[in-house]
């Protein structure tokens, strides 16, 4: 870890933690290459040790905790780990909120993070936010077209609000750890999973489902799980300042994008084999049904934005996404 007595000539070394294992796409494809470009660009006066897989102990939900009181000096966990600890950024898990892909997501995120949400991370330095890219709807044996088809379904979600939109739509949602969902599913306890494309392989979802419902390129994703790439704050200040100013220039809207372009080819890859499978069939919501499913969960967004728990005005927090995405991604439906 820094110390603040840090001298330009000294080597630091930062100690990354993360929950997914090292051979995850967020360690091989962005951390390990973002830690090479800091070793690079510094001469070798920033290392980095990664820890994946929860290595120095603690589960997921602690990982926050973990980087603020600096067991850890950063740490890149998912927001909805913390549950209400970061209030203002719930915003983004909003239903039908974002575009899917991560780049266009998390390049919205980024706007949003600094005009809105900045409150939330007083504790830390925010090193990145990312979109995972969005939710599809990934079943055994019921083909997914409208909401008819989601009646009764039991879905596992990974976030509150994925949870509060399966049962808008009609469905069940169930919360498991990742690693639970093939085999729950195979034994017929779970009908599917709405999650990303990008998970699909890892969690073996492609082996026990055979139906794999999304949106189109110009409809708003279901459901996002906002990641964070977050530092300790005494471990950044302690910096010398040639040093931080490194990590200042491969970091924020950049290091944001970087993890949104890899969850982007991750997708891009795990959807286009699946389609390509004919064991599997990729269903795309036509317009009408896109409408229905997106018009169901309005209460959702519209009961978010009347609460003003904490003394957060939310209202201002929905308009203010709504006026990014809208500059972002005009054609959004």
């Amino acid at each position: 870890m820094a110390s603040p007595m840090a001298l330009a000539s000294d080597t630091v070394t930062l100690r990354i933690m993360h929950f997914l294992p090292a051979v995850s796409n967020a360690q091989q494809n962005v951390i390990e290459p973002w830690c090479n470009d800091l070793e690079n660009r510094s001469e070798g006066h920033i290392e980095c040790q990664i820890y994946p897989s929860m290595q120095l102990g603690g589960n997921p939900a602690q990982l926050a905790d973990m980087v603020r009181n600096g067991v850890i000096d950063i740490a890149w966990t998912a927001l909805g780990y913390s549950a209400g600890r970061f209030p203002r950024s719930e915003a983004l898990e909003l239903p039908f909120m974002l575009p899917g892909g991560g780049v266009e997501g998390s390049d919205i995120a980024w706007d949003f993070y600094q005009q809105y949400a900045q409150e939330d991370f007083e504790d830390y330095k925010v090193l990145a936010l990312q979109s995972d890219g969005g939710g599809s709807i990934h079943t055994a044996d019921t083909a997914v077209h409208d909401m008819d088809d989601m009646e009764g379904l039991r879905l596992r979600a990974s976030t509150r609000m994925a949870a509060s939109l399966i049962d808008s739509l009609g469905g069940t949602p169930v919360s498991m750890p990742p690693a639970q969902i093939a085999d729950t599913l195979a034994k017929g306890v779970i009908d599917g999973a709405m999650a990303v494309w990008e998970v699909v392989p890892p969690t073996k979802l492609d082996e026990v489902t055979h139906y794999h419902s999304q949106t189109a390129e110009n409809q708003a994703t279901p459901t996002v799980t906002t990641l964070a790439m977050l530092m300790n704050k005494r471990s950044y200040e302690g910096m010398p300042e040639d040093l931080r100013k490194i990590l200042n220039e491969l970091s924020g809207r950049a290091l944001s994008v970087r993890f949104g372009e890899s969850w982007d080819r991750a997708i891009d890859s795990v959807r286009s084999d699946i389609s390509a499978d004919p064991d599997h069939t990729v269903i795309t919501l036509s317009d009408e049904e896109y409408v229905a499913m997106r018009d169901a969960s309005r209460p959702i967004i519209e009961d978010w934005a009347a609460s003003n728990a904490g003394g957060i005005d939310r209202q201002v927090l929905v308009e203010g996404l709504q006026q990014i995405v809208e500059q972002k991604a005009p054609n959004l439906q």
